[in-house]
């Protein structure tokens, strides 16, 4: 696996497949499918043959091109979005 990590944070951002060409510029990020234009080859860096822990999520970890570490304090968007949506239908219901 790639992984793109922030350069002040060591955040890894995004994963790819190691056989996707991944080419950082001074302006933006590409690769075969997208353009990364908050990324580019001042502030972020791009690790290839890594091996990402099973549960990574973008923002989930810190990667320093040795170690994983979980962000402390992450929280999973899709239950904070769950949780906005349940309190948005018991509002409903209450009307």
């Amino acid at each position: 696996m790639q992984t793109i990590t922030f350069n002040d944070t060591n955040i890894s951002a995004y994963k790819f497949e190691d056989s996707d060409v991944w080419t950082a510029t001074p302006q933006n990020i590409t690769g075969p499918d997208f353009i990364i234009g908050d990324l580019n080859s001042t502030n972020a860096t791009i690790y290839k043959n890594v091996t990402s822990p099973a549960d990574w999520r973008g923002g989930k970890y810190t990667f320093d091109g040795t170690t994983w570490a979980e962000v402390e304090g992450w929280v999973d968007p899709t239950l904070t979005k769950i949780a906005s949506l349940e309190e948005e239908i018991a509002s409903l219901k209450a009307e």
